[in-house]
Protein backbone atom coordinates (compact mmCIF):
# COMPACT_ATOMS: atom_id res chain seq x y z
CA UNK A 1 0.00 0.00 0.00
CA UNK A 2 1.52 3.34 -1.04
CA UNK A 3 1.89 6.12 1.48
CA UNK A 4 -0.30 9.20 0.95
CA UNK A 5 1.79 12.20 0.01
CA UNK A 6 1.83 15.40 2.06
CA UNK A 7 0.71 18.31 -0.13
CA UNK A 8 2.86 21.42 0.26
CA UNK A 9 1.50 24.71 -1.11
CA UNK A 10 3.97 27.56 -1.66
CA UNK A 11 2.95 31.23 -1.91
CA UNK A 12 5.43 33.77 -3.36
CA UNK A 13 6.00 37.30 -2.10
CA UNK A 14 4.48 40.55 -3.30
CA UNK A 15 4.61 40.88 -7.10
CA UNK A 16 6.64 37.67 -7.36
CA UNK A 17 5.80 34.69 -9.50
CA UNK A 18 6.04 31.11 -8.19
CA UNK A 19 9.34 30.49 -9.94
CA UNK A 20 11.05 31.81 -6.81
CA UNK A 21 10.50 28.25 -5.60
CA UNK A 22 12.17 26.62 -8.60
CA UNK A 23 15.02 25.23 -6.48
CA UNK A 24 12.87 24.02 -3.59
CA UNK A 25 12.91 20.24 -3.75
CA UNK A 26 11.42 17.88 -1.16
CA UNK A 27 11.59 14.06 -1.20
CA UNK A 28 9.00 13.04 -3.78
CA UNK A 29 8.17 9.85 -1.91
CA UNK A 30 6.75 11.93 0.94
CA UNK A 31 5.77 15.34 -0.46
CA UNK A 32 3.97 16.90 -3.41
CA UNK A 33 4.71 20.58 -4.07
CA UNK A 34 2.09 22.97 -5.46
CA UNK A 35 2.75 26.58 -6.48
CA UNK A 36 0.15 29.22 -5.66
CA UNK A 37 -0.24 32.28 -7.90
CA UNK A 38 -1.41 35.81 -7.19
CA UNK A 39 -4.82 36.74 -8.57
CA UNK A 40 -6.06 40.23 -9.32
CA UNK A 41 -7.85 41.84 -6.35
CA UNK A 42 -11.36 43.16 -6.69
CA UNK A 43 -12.08 46.84 -6.12
CA UNK A 44 -11.73 47.66 -2.40
CA UNK A 45 -11.38 43.94 -1.62
CA UNK A 46 -10.54 42.97 1.95
CA UNK A 47 -7.67 40.64 2.73
CA UNK A 48 -10.18 38.15 4.17
CA UNK A 49 -12.20 38.00 0.97
CA UNK A 50 -9.06 37.77 -1.15
CA UNK A 51 -7.84 34.85 0.99
CA UNK A 52 -11.16 33.07 0.51
CA UNK A 53 -10.86 33.42 -3.26
CA UNK A 54 -7.29 32.11 -3.12
CA UNK A 55 -8.54 28.87 -1.56
CA UNK A 56 -9.95 27.91 -4.98
CA UNK A 57 -6.37 27.04 -5.93
CA UNK A 58 -6.12 24.54 -3.07
CA UNK A 59 -7.38 21.05 -3.95
CA UNK A 60 -6.39 19.07 -0.85
CA UNK A 61 -6.98 18.91 2.91
CA UNK A 62 -4.54 18.85 5.81
CA UNK A 63 -1.98 20.71 3.74
CA UNK A 64 1.32 22.43 4.48
CA UNK A 65 1.16 26.15 3.69
CA UNK A 66 4.31 28.22 3.24
CA UNK A 67 4.35 31.89 2.31
CA UNK A 68 7.18 34.33 1.67
CA UNK A 69 7.14 38.02 2.64
CA UNK A 70 3.67 39.44 1.88
CA UNK A 71 2.77 35.92 0.80
CA UNK A 72 3.56 34.91 4.38
CA UNK A 73 0.85 37.25 5.58
CA UNK A 74 -1.58 35.92 2.99
CA UNK A 75 -1.10 32.26 3.94
CA UNK A 76 -1.95 33.15 7.53
CA UNK A 77 -5.26 34.52 6.27
CA UNK A 78 -5.80 31.51 3.97
CA UNK A 79 -5.20 29.14 6.89
CA UNK A 80 -8.41 30.42 8.47
CA UNK A 81 -10.44 28.82 5.66
CA UNK A 82 -8.67 25.54 4.86
CA UNK A 83 -7.47 22.49 6.78
CA UNK A 84 -3.77 23.04 7.54
CA UNK A 85 -1.29 20.50 8.83
CA UNK A 86 1.53 23.03 9.21
CA UNK A 87 1.95 26.75 8.52
CA UNK A 88 5.28 28.35 7.62
CA UNK A 89 5.95 32.08 7.39
CA UNK A 90 9.25 32.94 5.69
CA UNK A 91 10.92 36.38 5.58
CA UNK A 92 7.74 37.91 6.96
CA UNK A 93 5.81 38.74 10.12
CA UNK A 94 3.23 36.88 12.21
CA UNK A 95 1.52 39.79 14.00
CA UNK A 96 1.18 43.54 13.69
CA UNK A 97 3.68 44.12 16.51
CA UNK A 98 6.39 42.99 14.10
CA UNK A 99 5.48 45.53 11.42
CA UNK A 100 8.52 47.80 10.87
CA UNK A 101 8.28 51.35 12.18
CA UNK A 102 8.60 52.84 8.69
CA UNK A 103 5.50 50.89 7.64
CA UNK A 104 3.58 52.28 10.59
CA UNK A 105 4.67 55.80 9.68
CA UNK A 106 3.57 55.19 6.09
CA UNK A 107 0.16 54.14 7.41
CA UNK A 108 -0.23 57.15 9.68
CA UNK A 109 0.88 59.68 7.07
CA UNK A 110 -0.72 57.87 4.10
CA UNK A 111 2.72 58.06 2.46
CA UNK A 112 2.26 54.58 1.00
CA UNK A 113 -0.14 56.15 -1.52
CA UNK A 114 2.74 58.16 -2.97
CA UNK A 115 4.79 55.13 -4.02
CA UNK A 116 5.32 55.15 -7.82
CA UNK A 117 4.00 51.62 -8.33
CA UNK A 118 3.56 52.27 -12.04
CA UNK A 119 7.36 52.30 -12.44
CA UNK A 120 7.72 48.67 -11.35
CA UNK A 121 6.39 47.65 -14.71
CA UNK A 122 9.33 49.45 -16.36
CA UNK A 123 12.11 47.11 -15.24
CA UNK A 124 13.20 46.51 -18.84
CA UNK A 125 13.46 50.26 -19.38
CA UNK A 126 15.57 50.63 -16.25
CA UNK A 127 17.86 47.84 -17.46
CA UNK A 128 18.84 49.91 -20.50
CA UNK A 129 20.29 52.54 -18.18
CA UNK A 130 21.93 50.16 -15.70
CA UNK A 131 25.65 50.56 -15.27
CA UNK A 132 27.82 47.96 -13.62
CA UNK A 133 27.61 44.17 -13.53
CA UNK A 134 25.99 44.07 -10.06
CA UNK A 135 23.15 46.39 -11.04
CA UNK A 136 22.50 44.48 -14.25
CA UNK A 137 22.38 41.16 -12.38
CA UNK A 138 19.97 42.62 -9.83
CA UNK A 139 17.66 43.95 -12.53
CA UNK A 140 17.79 40.62 -14.35
CA UNK A 141 16.83 38.94 -11.08
CA UNK A 142 13.84 41.27 -10.70
CA UNK A 143 12.84 40.73 -14.31
CA UNK A 144 12.85 36.97 -13.81
CA UNK A 145 10.91 36.78 -10.56
CA UNK A 146 8.76 39.93 -10.38
CA UNK A 147 6.10 39.42 -13.01
CA UNK A 148 2.96 40.69 -11.24
CA UNK A 149 3.40 44.37 -12.05
CA UNK A 150 -0.18 45.57 -12.46
CA UNK A 151 -0.57 48.90 -10.65
CA UNK A 152 -4.00 47.97 -9.25
CA UNK A 153 -2.57 44.82 -7.68
CA UNK A 154 0.51 46.61 -6.30
CA UNK A 155 -1.49 49.46 -4.78
CA UNK A 156 -3.86 46.96 -3.17
CA UNK A 157 -1.04 44.76 -1.83
CA UNK A 158 0.88 47.65 -0.31
CA UNK A 159 -2.24 48.95 1.43
CA UNK A 160 -3.04 45.49 2.83
CA UNK A 161 0.51 45.15 4.10
CA UNK A 162 0.46 48.52 5.86
CA UNK A 163 -2.98 47.99 7.40
CA UNK A 164 -2.60 44.34 8.44
CA UNK A 165 -3.90 44.17 12.02
CA UNK A 166 -3.43 40.60 13.26
CA UNK A 167 -2.62 40.84 16.95
CA UNK A 168 -1.96 37.18 17.83
CA UNK A 169 0.11 34.78 15.68
CA UNK A 170 -1.68 31.63 14.48
CA UNK A 171 -1.34 28.67 16.80
CA UNK A 172 1.64 26.53 15.85
CA UNK A 173 2.94 28.81 13.10
CA UNK A 174 6.63 28.34 12.28
CA UNK A 175 8.39 31.60 11.47
CA UNK A 176 11.66 31.39 9.53
CA UNK A 177 13.69 34.56 9.16
CA UNK A 178 17.12 35.60 7.93
CA UNK A 179 19.40 37.55 10.24
CA UNK A 180 20.27 39.86 7.31
CA UNK A 181 16.67 40.61 6.28
CA UNK A 182 16.56 44.26 5.25
CA UNK A 183 12.78 44.53 4.83
CA UNK A 184 11.35 43.03 8.01
CA UNK A 185 14.23 43.80 10.34
CA UNK A 186 14.12 42.57 13.92
CA UNK A 187 10.76 40.87 13.42
CA UNK A 188 11.70 37.62 15.14
CA UNK A 189 11.04 36.63 18.72
CA UNK A 190 12.54 33.76 20.69
CA UNK A 191 10.37 31.23 18.83
CA UNK A 192 11.62 32.23 15.40
CA UNK A 193 13.98 30.01 13.43
CA UNK A 194 16.88 32.22 12.32
CA UNK A 195 18.82 31.43 9.14
CA UNK A 196 22.36 32.78 9.41
CA UNK A 197 23.22 35.04 6.51
CA UNK A 198 19.66 34.91 5.20
CA UNK A 199 18.36 38.02 3.43
CA UNK A 200 14.82 38.87 2.39
CA UNK A 201 15.24 36.73 -0.74
CA UNK A 202 16.75 33.74 1.04
CA UNK A 203 14.07 31.44 -0.42
CA UNK A 204 16.09 31.90 -3.65
CA UNK A 205 19.71 32.03 -2.51
CA UNK A 206 19.42 29.84 0.62
CA UNK A 207 17.26 27.15 -0.97
CA UNK A 208 19.64 24.40 0.19
CA UNK A 209 18.79 25.27 3.79
CA UNK A 210 15.08 24.88 3.06
CA UNK A 211 15.54 21.64 1.13
CA UNK A 212 17.43 20.18 4.06
CA UNK A 213 15.30 21.48 6.91
CA UNK A 214 11.70 21.72 5.67
CA UNK A 215 11.11 17.95 5.59
CA UNK A 216 12.24 17.63 9.20
CA UNK A 217 10.15 20.59 10.32
CA UNK A 218 7.05 19.23 8.58
CA UNK A 219 7.38 15.69 9.87
CA UNK A 220 8.39 16.52 13.47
Amino acid sequence: MSRELINVYLMPGMAANPSIFEHIQLPDDKFKIHWLKWIMPLIDETMANYAKRMTKQIKHENIVLLGVSFGGILVQEISKYVSVRQLFVVSSIVCNKQIPKRFKIAKKTKAYKLLPTQLIGSIDLLAKYAFGEFIIKRINLYRKYLSVTDKIYLDWAIKQMVYWNQEIPPNGVIQIHGDKDGVFTNSCDEKCIVVKGGTHIMIINKYKWFNENLPKLILN
